[in-house]
């Protein structure tokens, strides 16, 4: 979420635009306003959210940059303390929702949203962009919605090509920024899927692995 990035954004003093939400946005921090914003159609996402309701997963919902469900589930809960978010409850999201949201993400544990996935790309298949962010995230999207989509817009907005990126990622919704990039790096922890189209394997995130790329890039450029 914009919301959400953008306090780290204000804390590093970085006001340049940004891709969110999977890259269905790109924002201008200095505006608050949205370059790019792909939204789900209305009525596809209330489909999908009727599907995986059905099935007794938790699902948030995300309109206007605003987080939204039926109701507050320790799931719901969770997710917005991670996130520092507020939750507005509206009852039954399929009855609330009037717009096109931003995205849809179920939350449940990771073998089960595994199972759900599967599901998920079989009845949805081209007409949604259905990835894990983490793995208690599945996330849902328009389907030309992808982070290389995102970067690309932006790339394209700077002038800059593809091949002088240098793409960073850990889980699996990151496949296709890496595929995108010029040069892929992929943390040690990283999802087995992201670890395969990686030209770099750099350390953990919890080594700071991607700080320690940057600043070896830096270093020899002096």
């Amino acid at each position: 979420m914009f919301q959400s990035v953008n306090r780290y954004l204000a804390e590093a003093g970085l006001d340049d635009p940004v891709v969110c939400y999977q890259g269905a946005v790109v924002a201008d921090p200095r505006t608050g306003t949205f370059l790019r914003h792909v939204p789900i159609p209305r009525e596809l996402a209330v489909e999908a959210i009727a599907a995986v309701e059905g099935e007794g997963f938790h699902l948030n919902c995300y309109v206007d940059d605003e987080l939204y469900v039926g109701e507050v589930t320790p799931e719901a809960r969770a997710y917005a303390d991670f996130q520092h978010l507020d939750i507005h409850a509206v009852g039954s999201l399929r009855e609330w929702l009037e717009r096109d949201p931003t995205k849809l993400v179920a939350v449940g544990e990771p073998t089960a949203l595994d199972g759900l996935e599967i599901r998920m790309k079989e009845r949805f298949s081209r007409r949604m962009y259905i990835s894990k962010s983490l793995p208690y995230f599945l996330e849902f999207a328009h389907p030309d919605v992808t982070k290389a989509s995102g970067m690309d817009f932006l790339a394209e907005r700077l002038g800059v090509t593809p091949d002088q990126t240098v793409g960073f990622g850990d889980g699996e919704n990151d496949v296709e920024l890496l595929e995108w990039a010029g040069y892929a790096v992929a943390v040690a922890n990283a999802h087995e899927r992201v670890l395969a189209v990686a030209d770099l394997v750099c350390p953990r995130a919890s080594e700071q692995g991607v700080a320690q790329v940057l600043e070896a890039y830096l270093d020899s450029r002096r």
